[in-house]
């Protein structure tokens, strides 16, 4: 199956504000150093300096406009973000969801500027509506479980296998990634078994007593 990829979504967890948001980055860069696996991280926008300058770790936005240069107060500018030091992000999380006409125009607005880019979707048809689009990875995520402890690998098992079947039959070279309640070993386990080629998590690490402990025992199984 290969090594998988973990992408560590802070959302607005005080536990990942500030320098609490370095603590963990520096927590993911040990493990990852440890072990081999890439794993990115996703600090709030103010926070993402602060990251990128103290760890060597792929740093995402949690969300990119589809905008350039101008005039677009309070909009998120993909060439701010890379100068702050983000090298990807997510596009259409299920708690800052998007039209289809802007996951298009925040994707291509990413690609301008080299990003990597994760689109969140809900379910199969939008899964493989997103891999159309050639992102580098689709992260199928039930709402219904984010932030439950209840893995969709476990709750679901079968909309994660056939994401994976509709997006290698339509884009192949896309990858999927399985999220929603992901936060033990187990769960990365199965995920990787339905085909996902890595997780993308939150709560369960951030909120987590020991972040480091916590990132130990998701990849245990690997």
């Amino acid at each position: 199956m290969g090594l998988p990829f973990i992408l560590l979504n802070y959302k607005t967890y005080l536990q990942g504000t500030g320098q609490e948001a370095v603590k963990i980055a520096k927590a993911c860069q040990a493990v990852s150093e440890e072990s081999g696996i890439e794993i990115a991280v996703a600090p709030q926008l103010p926070d993402i300096y602060r990251v990128a300058l103290e760890v060597d770790l792929p740093v995402f936005s949690q969300h990119l406009d589809g905008i350039g240069a101008g005039s677009f107060t309070g909009q998120i500018f993909g060439g701010s973000l890379k100068a702050a030091g983000a090298s990807g992000t997510l596009i259409n999380h299920s708690e800052k969801r998007l039209t289809l006409a802007e996951i298009e125009a925040s994707l291509n607005a990413a690609k301008k500027f080299g990003f990597k880019t994760v689109i969140c979707t809900n379910n199969v048809p939008t899964t493989a509506a997103a891999a159309i689009l050639e992102p580098d990875y689709v992260a199928i995520e039930p709402p219904e479980l984010i932030g439950t402890g209840i893995p969709v690998s476990k709750a679901d098992p079968e909309i994660v296998r056939a994401s994976v079947k509709a997006v290698s039959s339509l884009k192949p070279e896309v990858k999927v990634l399985c999220g929603a309640g992901i936060s033990k070993g187990e769960d990365l386990k199965a995920a990787l078994e339905l085909g996902a080629k890595g997780v993308l998590l939150a709560s369960g690490i951030i909120k987590a007593e020991d972040p480091k402990a916590a990132l130990e025992d998701l990849i245990s199984l690997v």
